[in-house]
């Protein structure tokens, strides 16, 4: 009996903490039993009372009545319909100039007194309360401009490369949302979820008032405003929505989780990138997202793998092409470095990072290259020549003939486009061109530098010297990209090079369909010596 080996096993063992993962999430929106003869608390709402919805901003998380500003006061609020409430908030001086700003939101039975101040409310017993911080301190964006323009704009352009802000600023949240638990359930006292025991607020012995909370998954960094001493006043749209009790909790534990995150050193933007998932998803949705991110991770995983493996002891480069393996390294640096640019999400950074060093250790090993430590500062770097066979020249021909036919389409194309970005598009800086304009050239023509390996793998009639349990598994992680294209915000052209990966993947497969290994050969996988015959392959399918 052959033992699986430590790859299945390992795989398996991810799987199975993978699905345990999703069960433990869905667990979330089953609603705590109550048993018979334990104390049990009872929602507020489960007799629709009357309820009337009070909102006021101040610059202090706990303000005075005197230092409030009412912003919205509405009878007989319809807490079981989604609704939107627009509201104009006063700027005050001290949020101007770098402060802070908060909206408080309570939640209250109707009174025969109708003049309450924000402390009698607050003071209520049963008022139901929350404060939401409406700004954050984020890092301008740097201005996009004309690199080469009128004279006018090239005068402006100055000035706003002078003016660089490389410090936080105060932002207010153009859009929030605040949530009531409306599902009637029973709580038991003994068995509390522990995310709810500080949202819970009872009154008399058995009742507990309506959780209002702050759905801090609904506010996105594109709904963050500069705030600048010229804005007085500024428009919010407070959205509402009721919530369920599992959603709830949902939210609660994201909530703490990216809290840590935080603490982690990831950044404001890395988290919202992850709250974009969890938004507007219902529990099938999400399950299935965390599944198919963690088959991702695994195939990411595997690719890597093999693919260090392969190159690791191929002795010999037959059947690979030279410049199909510049370009993959030159590609993914340039493309590394426009998401540095574009200050993408780590969790298209890291990957990609990994990818980069990849390619570059496979470059090295494809030049031959030895780096030797000469006791000097600088090392020294010698290029070995003296192994190369001959299916290898013959290789290497077939391969400089297919890039000097691509040569004729591909560099008139990457400076006519290098041209229009500079006369037509704006940009930050002459970096943010050269990468943009390189990426550029990377994303639109990245099919056709596929083109010199499906030549040489056309002229040899063989495919089997290309590392197929690497490359499948990267065939599938790029049908899996196609789904979190739309999922995860990445810049619209790598979104768009997702799907390009797609048709060489398929040509791929084409051609080992049409030049099937030889199975009396040794696999690729276990590293054959064997030369491959460029004569004709007695195997090639004939229509």
């Amino acid at each position: 009996m052959q033992w699986p080996s430590l790859s299945v096993i390992l795989s398996e063992i991810f799987l199975a903490y993978i699905v345990y993962s999703i069960y433990t999430l869905s667990l979330l929106f089953v609603s705590p039993a109550c048993e018979d003869g334990k104390p049990c608390l009872e929602s507020y709402l489960s007799e629709r009372p009357q309820l009337d919805l009070y909102m006021y901003s101040s610059i202090r998380r706990n303000p005075a009545s005197r230092d409030v500003d009412l912003v919205y006061s509405g009878q007989n609020f319809a807490y079981d319909q989604t609704q939107t409430i627009p509201v104009t908030l006063t700027v005050p001086g001290d949020t101007r100039r770098n402060g802070t700003l908060f909206l408080h939101i309570l939640l209250t039975p109707p009174s025969v007194k109708r003049s309450r101040t924000f402390v009698d409310l607050q003071k209520d017993i049963f008022t139901s309360y929350t404060a939401i911080k409406m700004t954050q301190y984020v890092v301008p964006e740097a201005e996009a401009f004309k690199l080469l323009g009128d004279k006018s704009h090239g005068h402006g352009t100055k000035k706003v490369t002078s003016q660089i802000i490389v410090r936080p600023v105060s932002h207010v949240k153009s859009r929030v949302t605040f949530t009531i638990m409306t599902d009637n359930v029973m709580l038991p006292i003994y068995g509390m979820p522990a995310e709810l025991v500080n949202h819970i607020k009872i009154i008399g012995k058995r009742t507990f008032l309506p959780i209002v909370t702050c759905d801090f998954l609904q506010t996105r960094h594109r709904d963050l405003k500069r705030i600048t001493p010229q804005n007085y006043t500024t428009n919010v749209a407070v959205e509402y929505s009721p919530v369920s009790l599992g959603k709830l909790r949902l939210v609660l534990h994201v909530q703490a989780t990216m809290e840590n995150l935080r603490n982690l050193g990831f950044s404001d933007k890395d988290i919202d990138e992850v709250k974009g998932i969890f938004a507007d998803t219902n529990v099938y949705l999400l399950g299935g997202t965390f599944f198919i991110a963690a088959v991702h991770l695994l195939f990411d995983f595997l690719a890597i793998k093999n693919d260090v493996s392969f190159w690791r002891k191929k002795s010999n480069l037959i059947g690979l092409s030279k410049w199909t393996v510049i370009w993959r390294a030159f590609s993914q640096t340039v493309i590394f470095l426009y998401l540095c640019d574009e200050g993408s999400s780590l969790l298209v950074l890291i990957p990609t990072g990994i990818s980069t060093v990849i390619e570059l250790w496979k470059l090295k090993k494809m030049s031959r290259v030895d780096v030797i430590s000469s006791g000097s500062i600088l090392p020294r770097i010698r290029f070995k020549t003296d192994c190369i066979d001959a299916a290898e020249v013959k290789t290497r021909e077939f391969d400089a003939e297919s890039m000097r036919y691509l040569s004729y389409l591909l560099y008139p194309l990457v400076i006519i486009g290098a041209i229009y970005s500079l006369l037509y598009q704006p940009h930050k800086s002459w970096y943010s061109w050269s990468i943009n304009s390189l990426v550029n050239g990377v994303y639109a023509f990245g099919f056709l530098f596929m083109l010199p390996q499906l030549f040489v793998n056309y002229k040899l009639k063989s495919v089997a010297h290309l590392p197929w349990r690497a490359f499948m598994y990267k065939a599938f992680n790029t049908f899996i990209d196609d789904v979190f294209a739309f999922i995860i915000t990445m810049p619209t052209a790598h979104r768009i090079a997702c799907f390009r990966d797609d048709a060489v993947f398929l040509i791929y497969l084409y051609q080992r369909w049409l030049y099937p290994v030889d199975k009396s050969r040794v696999d690729t996988d276990t590293i054959t010596e064997e030369a491959v015959n460029f004569g004709n392959n007695t195997n090639k399918k004939t229509n």
